[in-house]
């Protein structure tokens, strides 16, 4: 159930002074929206353009598993380094990821929209199925509605394939 869903009589502006004091209290928060029966929920990070990087964002997982997964790379970003699209990544006790460029951020982060303005960055972290294949894959398996790949993938650089 959404935030806005489970406290009846509270604002949008509440629900975004919520998401502020877990950005405050944290460095970041992971908004989602749950799935139905045609599409496949999605969630992303809040937090992270303030500090110069961009927001981070997965497709097709349940919201429990796709904030832990966001946590975790979130955390990495601030303290190391932004991967670049086209850069595969694995997660300690959790999936292959390629890094995709989001095209249209703000299509897709609303809530980061109304903290930052339509001018964010956002990058998506795909994931391999349990058998090492990609939204992209002609026999992936997937959850139900997919994985929406948010923008093109990235060339891999030379000497990273």
């Amino acid at each position: 159930m959404c935030w806005e869903c489970d406290h009846p009589g509270s604002s949008h502006q509440d629900y975004l002074d919520h998401m502020q004091g877990l950005i405050d209290r944290f460095g970041w928060a992971v908004t989602g929206v749950e799935g139905d029966r045609i599409h496949p929920p999605w969630a992303y990070t809040l937090g992270l353009t303030p500090r110069g990087r961009p927001e981070l964002v997965v497709t097709g997982l349940p919201l429990p598993r796709a904030t832990w997964l966001l946590n975790a790379v979130a955390g990495y970003v601030l303290d190391t380094t932004v991967p670049r699209p086209g850069e595969e990544v694995l997660v300690e006790d959790g999936p292959l990821l390629e890094v995709v460029r989001v095209a249209e951020p703000a299509a897709h982060l609303a809530v980061a929209v109304d903290f930052y303005g339509p001018v964010i960055e956002a990058l998506q972290l795909v994931y391999a199925d349990d058998r090492g294949r990609w939204p992209w894959d002609a026999r992936v398996r997937g959850p139900r509605g997919g994985q929406p790949v948010l923008g093109p993938r990235a060339a891999v650089p030379a000497g990273l394939a």
